[in-house]
């Protein structure tokens, strides 16, 4: 039987990526975003065409009668769910210095990537020990739970303080999580990209270019949304089983300390 596995902000980007990716490794899908999305569009129509049965639900993650819905489409249409990738999250609406920022800007970032994050993992896996307990964990043997960060975890980027402590937040969201859940046997895992080609990252293209070219990455190029997308797929297909907690690192040697 088929994994069934929930990317949420996977309409394009690192999400797109992940989701094509698990499609590749033999999951059926459920797409989150909050736009709509063409059901016969050539975004869902790539995954079908890999075999992947696709659900796109139309959500905001950060508001909680929609994470409730969001879950409750997963159950009614697949009956089951093995597998959850926390990926939407957001950069602050303005590149501010922190002494600048804004209260408003901290709490939409924070509510975005983190908060919401949170409380979706704990739904989710609340229903996965349902699953383990009710026995269909025989049928579906593989659970994991994947969070999306960055290394804005660690690296501090004083123009947008907001999103590298939301992000530091979810890397220790990881942990508590792969604690919580190891006795059910649900590895919680935590991918860190870097520089990554999205919409995102954009508006700073030329000045990444320029630091690539300096030599900022020990592999002289830009990552794509599908070098996350094989790292999630690796997890998901328990090739790390013994690595509950950890943190897979998908940016060029980036984070790699240098003389």
């Amino acid at each position: 039987m088929k994994q069934v596995a929930l990317v949420t902000g996977s309409r394009r980007g690192i999400g797109y990526g992940i989701a094509r990716a698990l499609a590749e490794a033999g999951c059926n899908l459920v797409l989150n975003g909050r736009g709509e999305l063409d059901p016969q569009g050539d975004e869902l129509s790539v995954l079908r065409a890999l075999g992947a049965e696709v659900l796109y639900c139309r959500a905001d993650i950060t508001v909680p009668a929609d994470r409730k819905r969001l879950l409750s489409e997963t159950r009614r249409r697949f009956k089951r769910l093995n597998v959850l990738v926390n990926n939407a999250g957001m950069a602050p609406p303005e590149r501010a210095d922190m002494l600048e920022a804004t209260e408003e800007s901290f709490e939409q970032v924070m509510k975005t990537n983190l908060q919401a994050p949170y409380f979706l993992t704990r739904d989710a896996a609340r229903w996965m020990v349902e699953q383990k307990a009710a026995g269909t964990a025989e049928e579906t043997p593989e659970f994991c739970i994947i969070n999306i960060s960055s290394i804005s975890a660690e690296i501090a980027s004083v123009n947008r303080g907001e999103y590298c402590v939301s992000k530091a937040g979810l890397s220790m969201a990881t942990r508590l999580w792969a604690v919580r859940l190891a006795e059910f046997g649900i590895p919680v895992y935590e991918i860190r990209p870097g520089i990554i080609a999205t919409d995102m990252t954009a508006p700073v293209k030329d000045k990444y270019d320029l630091l690539i070219e300096e030599g900022l990455l020990l592999q002289p190029r830009w990552g794509w949304p599908g070098d996350v997308g094989r790292a999630a797929a690796l997890l998901v297909k328990g090739e790390l089983a013994y690595s509950t907690g950890q943190v897979i690192f998908v940016d060029g040697g980036l984070t790699v300390g240098r003389l």
